[in-house]
């Protein structure tokens, strides 16, 4: 066999070998996961009535301030061109609109602050994401009181992101005084996830006090770990709430355009549960 052809097969045996480890261990841990804890549901939304968002439940957002990341959405309240529930979802819309010269954008964003707050737990969200280069649709957490500090030391937790212009990836990150983006060493998962928008998937988190597991589909996707240094690691031991929203352009949603011909664009939620985990 000549050398460059066994090197290439020695090659293309490691990376089989790598990939069926990683499928082997995605199956554990889920598995093992699932086997360890018992849960006990706390909280859910199952969005089984018509009108707007639950106000028991949810508050908004509101302004045009940009949001970190440059973008170009009007976050409106008690809209029920932004948000409504019908049909047993959750419909989170952005639209454009276009008077003489000027063209802006309305969304909303909706938490459950002072209203749903946990401090550990098993949160799923079945949802069907929105659709448009350009677009970021996000289900995710923020503290709802900066324990160690402004963003990012308080911490951060992104269930599920969604940008279109990068292959179907899906993002599930955490954000931390030591792990963030601004800084380059952010921690997360991208999973490749074929037309997206196509369909409903589950995502979710099983937080503890030792970690914080990513799932998809039920299958991990990815373990941040307490590495039991401070806060700047680990700012997760205090209630967070949960947002959903759709952003509009920006430097991450639209670094490489907005396609202003998709508007409307929905992003569907059919559920929402939260859990305990039993003693």
């Amino acid at each position: 066999m000549p050398p460059f052809l066994s090197n290439y097969l020695s090659i293309m045996k490691r990376l089989l070998l790598c990939f069926i480890a990683t499928i082997v261990y995605c199956g554990l841990a889920t598995a093992q996961a699932s086997k360890a804890k018992k849960w006990k549901m706390v909280w859910r939304e199952e969005f089984n009535y018509t009108g707007l968002p639950d106000a028991r439940k949810w508050s908004y957002a509101t302004g045009r301030s940009g949001w970190g990341n440059n973008e170009l959405q009007n976050y409106t309240a008690n809209d029920s061109a932004t948000a409504n529930v019908k049909n047993g979802y959750l419909h989170v819309i952005a639209n454009r609109h276009i008077s003489g010269s000027d063209t802006s954008y309305t969304s909303a964003r909706l938490l459950t602050k002072n209203k749903g707050e946990w401090k550990y737990g098993k949160i799923e969200v079945r949802a069907k994401v929105a659709r448009g280069k350009g677009i970021c649709s996000a289900i995710w957490m923020m503290p709802t009181e900066g324990k160690y500090g402004g963003w990012p030391s308080s911490g951060e937790i992104d269930i599920m992101e969604y940008v279109p212009w990068n292959a179907d990836s899906i993002y599930q990150t955490i954000h931390t005084g030591a792990y963030n983006h601004i800084k380059g060493t952010q921690k997360g998962a991208r999973t490749f996830v074929d037309d997206a928008p196509a369909d409903f998937h589950t995502y979710g988190i099983e937080w503890t006090a030792e970690s914080i597991d990513y799932f998809l589909d039920g299958v991990l996707r990815y373990r941040f770990p307490n590495e039991h240094k401070t806060s700047a690691e680990w700012p997760y031991d205090h209630p967070f709430h949960l947002i959903t929203n759709i952003s509009v352009g920006g430097k991450f949603e639209g670094r490489q355009g907005l396609d202003t011909a998709v508007f409307p664009v929905t992003m569907q939620i059919d559920y929402i549960r939260v859990y305990r985990e039993k003693n």
